[in-house]
């Protein structure tokens, strides 16, 4: 469905469009292709992958944009030193990650977070959605980004 990659082609653009002229980091940089799309506009990106192959991969991939820095290891001890964001794609770490409060503190007030491969209507409960829906520091919305696909995309209120 991804071509080898690990975001659609949709998501692509869409990172483009929200990390223009902005600072910008991922979580979950797998092969780089969603950091390829942000690196595309962004003024700098920092992107964490936690599998040494594939932040190498990654890193040759982008190894041409100077403006990009691929980690390998955690999130949690690498990005904070380098935040806050204006923008942060979460794209790894699964659950755990998405409802992890602490990503909140990663973007500035008025930031975004950029949470995709959630399936709309989904029946039952849901950890990510409910987390972020009732979250007093942030407000949400949810996107198609395909039929069959959704991103949440979470603003970090300003105090």
């Amino acid at each position: 469905m991804t071509g080898g990659d690990h975001s659609l082609p949709e998501v692509h653009r869409l990172l483009a469009v929200l990390a223009a002229g902005r600072r910008a980091a991922e979580i979950g940089t797998a092969y780089g292709g969603g950091a390829e799309a942000m690196a595309s506009t962004a003024v700098s990106l920092v992107t964490v992958e936690i599998d040494p192959e594939r932040a190498d991969a990654a890193r040759s991939r982008l190894a041409s944009r100077s403006h990009v820095e691929v980690l390998t290891g955690d999130w949690r001890s690498l990005l904070p030193a380098r935040g806050p964001f204006e923008v942060v794609f979460i794209d790894g770490g699964g659950e755990q990650t998405k409802t992890d409060p602490a990503i909140l503190d990663l973007v500035v007030p008025g930031g975004l977070l950029v949470m995709d491969d959630l399936t709309p209507d989904r029946p039952g409960p849901d950890p990510v959605r409910e987390l972020w829906a009732t979250h007093p520091g942030a407000v949400v919305t949810e996107i198609l980004t395909t039929p069959a696909t959704a991103a949440l995309l979470i603003a970090r209120r300003r105090r």
